[in-house]
């Protein structure tokens, strides 16, 4: 029996090879990968006649292959980067061709500078601009990554491979920005991280000047002054840009964001004209939802944004919604289960349509169409439920899950699925008899966990331990929000039914 085991043993191990093996090549066969690599392959050639391109005719075969091997192992580092730490970046086709796009036209502008000015400032000035792009683009670590890379491939645009000073100056200028401009709430906030980025450079040039030419001390600011400066005029020409950039990246600054706030946007104005008790439950879910999000280090900004946008369906059709509903008769009574379930499930689809017809950001969007996930509409499903068992419809199939669940897709950021937690325990704690903190803090937990089990927070990469925290900074704002209230003495000459 000894001998049969082994031989099990041993083919369950064969087994487990080849099923890996395969598994490897699935991966290698995905077509995200496929489309990656093509496009890596894509920026090595490109990089490498950039920066090969000599019109003098001085390029040797050695020097060719110095550059293309230099370019192939900063190329494999950046790839290796990006798989590590920005996966999305990988499924998201368009912003893989941006961010090649972006850093081959900066490389293009380098050398154009280089052979055309003769000017290496120039240079710091796409080094700079590489930079604050990328930041407002994608984050501060990608940024940061990112124009490293590129520092180091423009270093080869000037020719001055070996003048560590050219380097040093544009990462002077780069990382400012890639440290500093974690967001840009106000107009101001550009100019100032420009400015110290400027003095950054200028300080940053004067000592390699002085360390390469100590004897001419005359000349120490004669590339510190204009490095400074092209650093200072690139902000400011960015600044102006960056309605251009967030159209392009598919991006929204916080100053956009603000923007959207406004009670005067021709959106929530409406409403709050048409379906005021949805606009009321729309601000409550932005507080709740900012402040969760902060909790866990997220964007709380955008949640809130996205949390007044989120039913703007329901503009459509306020009066199939309970909030808005003035009297105490439900508009469904007159439906069948199947029809309000498309009644309310239809309020997704409506609201990407008034996203797109008003040009909603697409980062806006992204909570019309994720605050309900797939999740089961419980209480037109269970009707349906109790009329196929009451009806003489038991030779008909029973009413499926699948045909009361709302349309998806679930939630594929943090932001996304903290706005559809407090959509939901919003709702819940409004049915509450009593709103104290530990029934808050129960209905907020059950809820979670519902949505977890379904398999809600599949997509968005939300760990345990950030969505405890998140429950704990729900129960809390929605305890504030319910707090229990003092009654106010009556004067004597008030009556009874006056007393509040």
């Amino acid at each position: 029996m000894g001998f049969f085991n082994r031989t099990n043993q041993r083919k369950s191990r064969v087994r487990k090879e080849v099923a890996n093996q395969f598994a490897d090549l699935s991966r290698l066969a995905d077509p995200d990968v496929i489309y990656s690599s093509a496009v890596w392959l894509l920026f090595v050639l490109l990089s490498v006649a950039v920066l090969g391109y000599d019109p003098t005719g001085q390029m040797t075969y050695g020097r060719f292959a110095a550059i293309v091997t230099v370019v192939v192992l900063i190329g494999l580092a950046a790839a290796f980067h990006i798989s590590q730490y920005q996966k999305r970046l990988i499924k998201n086709r368009v912003r893989t061709i941006g961010l090649v796009v972006l850093l081959i036209s900066m490389l293009i502008c380098a050398k154009l500078a280089v052979l055309l000015a003769g000017q290496v400032f120039w240079v710091t000035g796409t080094a700079v601009a590489t930079a604050l792009i990328l930041t407002i683009a994608y984050n501060q670590r990608f940024a940061m990554a990112m124009s490293f890379v590129y520092c180091v491939l423009a270093s080869f645009a000037t020719g001055q491979v070996t003048d560590l000073s050219v380097l040093l100056t544009m990462l002077a200028g780069a990382l400012p920005y890639c440290f500093l401009l974690k967001e840009i709430r106000t107009r101001m906030r550009l100019l100032e991280v420009s400015l110290v980025a400027a003095v950054t450079v200028f300080i940053m040039s004067t000592a390699m000047r002085y360390l390469s030419a100590p004897e001419l001390p005359d000349n120490l600011f004669v590339a510190a002054g204009p490095n400074a400066a092209v650093t200072l005029l690139v902000g400011v020409l960015i600044q102006g840009l960056l309605p251009v950039l967030e159209k392009v990246f598919r991006i929204a600054t916080s100053m956009t964001l603000l923007d959207y706030s406004d009670a005067n946007q021709p959106l929530l104005r409406r409403l709050a004209m048409e379906a005021p008790g949805t606009y009321s439950h729309s601000l409550l879910i932005g507080i709740i939802a900012e402040a969760a999000a902060e909790a866990i280090g997220r964007n709380g900004l955008l949640c809130r944004v996205g949390s007044y946008y989120h039913d703007i369906g329901k503009i459509n059709k306020p009066g199939y919604f309970v909030e808005n509903q003035l009297g105490s008769i439900s508009w469904h009574k007159e439906l069948s289960p199947a029809m309000s379930q498309l009644i309310i499930a239809g309020h997704i689809k409506d609201g990407m349509e008034l996203a797109k017809e008003y040009g909603l950001p697409a980062v806006l969007r992204q909570f019309i169409e994720t605050h309900h996930g797939t999740m089961l509409i419980e209480y037109f499903y269970n009707e349906a439920m109790k009329q196929h068992e009451q009806g003489d419809s038991s030779d008909l199939p029973a009413p499926s899950e699948g045909e009361f669940r709302y349309p998806g897709p679930k939630p594929r950021t943090k932001e996304a699925a903290i706005v559809m937690l407090a959509d939901a325990v919003e709702g819940a704690t409004r049915t509450l008899p009593e709103a104290t903190p530990l029934k808050i803090e129960a209905v907020v937990h059950n809820m979670a966990m519902k949505r977890l089990q379904d398999g809600q927070f599949d997509e968005c990469d939300l760990s345990l331990r950030e969505l405890s925290l998140i429950e704990a900074r729900m129960s809390k704002t929605l305890a504030a929000h319910y707090h229990g209230r003092i009654a106010y003495p009556k004067p004597p000459d008030m009556p009874p039914e006056v007393d509040q």
